[in-house]
């Protein structure tokens, strides 16, 4: 009969060896960060809150968390529950080149091709923090989208 002493411990170790595994395996957050909004306080506040009271916010520096699409001519953040981009609920991503973004510590930047083999940085279809000012006058072609998030400082992938 084995005693309970070496299966507490064996159980304990092969607890403490799945953590570390798994901690091992998380990939560390990419952040890219311009110092163009260091004195600003930024608002945390949903997805779905913003979207649903957009005009409060207006010319107000927020923090919101979404799925970044990006194509040929533009970048919105979605929901993740959404599927359509063509609607009230989308926000359009305005990056300025009086806010350059700099991955955190280093000089490599948010578009720079040449640190992503001549591509983006890939963001695409992923959900994103970012941090910018909101603008709901500026609603894209045919005014399709709830407004804007200019003025880009930071993004954590």
């Amino acid at each position: 009969m084995i005693p309970l002493k070496a299966i507490f411990d064996v159980k304990v170790f092969a607890f403490l060896a799945t953590i570390l595994t798994l901690q091992a395996c998380s990939h560390p957050k990419k952040v890219y960060e311009s110092s163009c909004d260091d004195d600003r306080t930024f608002k945390q506040i949903s997805f779905k809150n913003l979207v649903d009271s957009f005009a409060n916010y207006d010319n107000q520096y927020v923090q919101v968390k979404g799925k970044y699409e990006q194509e040929k001519d533009i970048s919105v953040l979605i929901d993740d529950s959404l599927v359509s981009k063509g609607n009230k609920r989308v926000i359009l991503v305005d990056f300025s080149q009086d806010c350059p973004l700099f991955l955190k510590a280093t000089r490599t930047g948010f578009f720079d091709y040449d640190a992503n083999n001549g591509q983006l940085t890939p963001v695409n279809n992923k959900t994103i923090i970012i941090r910018g000012k909101i603008n709901c006058r500026n609603k894209g072609h045919l005014n399709a989208y709830k407004g804007t998030i200019e003025h880009i400082s930071y993004v954590s992938l």
